[in-house]
């Protein structure tokens, strides 16, 4: 996770790589639109620090149902 304020967009796979979640769940996250992602053509980018943000403080899309 990131522990500065700098803007990292990232694709599904790097944010798996990153070990949050598995790569399988970010992009079911991504499809069921719990997570904001930025399209350019096909690909789909992730904001990986508000992502983060919103893991740690347990608000955000991401946890509701």
């Amino acid at each position: 996770m990131t522990a500065n304020n700098t803007l990292e967009i990232l694709t599904a796979r790097q944010v798996a790589k990153r070990g949050i979640l598995p790569e399988r769940a970010i992009r079911r996250l991504i499809a069921e639109g719990k997570i904001p992602v930025i399209k350019v053509g096909r690909t789909q980018y992730v904001n990986f620090s508000q992502m983060c943000a919103d893991l740690q403080s347990g608000t955000g899309t991401i946890w509701s149902e």
